[in-house]
């Protein structure tokens, strides 16, 4: 994948909109964490535990690009990211009052770092397959949206509460991923040659994951005005 081909661009497109979709609640974490501190220090903590969460989530998501690598894990993680997008459209976020806020810079920088890398799990699976074992486009991908999600989050937050359409289009990006991952694995490729099927698969995915997700809304929404 030559630099700042279509395919390179759609790659770090995808890349930045799941990093914002999945990603928003941690700059939440991150703030809880570094409550407790004098304002000086709280923008220490979040400078150094924001760099601290980049290094230790590039890091695994990388090992996770080279381990997508062995036959048959491509598979898997496809199908892991369609229940992925599935979730992100119909979870609701929850409160992060519970997270443990530190005392000292110190404190406050390990939690950052350790609740960041615990809540981006499903988000290093689905960087990894939009990545297309392309390593420096994790690394861009990261660079540009972490910054985002940092000191932009209440801002995007807002804009997801207002604009529902967003959930969706990182939906629909994670179901693109997903898809993409199940048809580039190599033990399918016999069948995956055949443009049709694969195309057929990959809008089957799109729209399913979409469809799901939507009527799962509607029917909690009208289970809600019921109550």
């Amino acid at each position: 994948m030559e630099w700042f081909s279509l395919d390179f661009l759609i790659a770090l497109f995808s890349i930045v909109i799941i990093d914002l979709v999945l990603a928003g609640d941690n700059a939440i974490v991150i703030g809880m964490a570094a409550r407790n501190l004098p304002k000086q220090q709280q923008k220490q903590a979040i400078l150094w535990g924001t760099a601290g969460a980049i290094a230790v989530r590039s890091l695994a998501t990388i090992f996770v690009v080279w381990i997508l690598k062995i036959p048959g894990l491509l598979l898997i993680g496809g199908i892991l990211l369609i229940w992925i997008a599935y979730k992100l459209l119909v979870e609701k976020k929850g409160e992060h009052d519970s997270v443990q806020a530190g005392t000292t810079l110190g404190s406050a920088i390990r939690t950052i770092i350790i609740a960041d890398t615990v809540m981006s799990l499903d988000n290093v699976l689905a960087v990894a397959g939009a990545a297309h074992g392309n390593f420096i486009l994790v690394i861009l991908g990261l660079l540009i949206s972490v910054p985002i999600i940092v000191w932009g989050s209440r801002l995007f937050i807002k804009l997801v509460d207002r604009f529902p359409v967003i959930i969706y289009l990182g939906g629909g990006v994670l179901a693109w991923t997903s898809a993409k991952m199940i048809t580039d694995e190599k033990l399918l490729q016999q069948w995956m040659d055949e443009p049709l099927l694969k195309w057929g698969i990959i809008v089957l995915i799109i729209a399913g994951v979409l469809a799901a997700g939507s009527m799962k809304n509607r029917k909690s929404a009208a289970t809600e005005d019921a109550a």
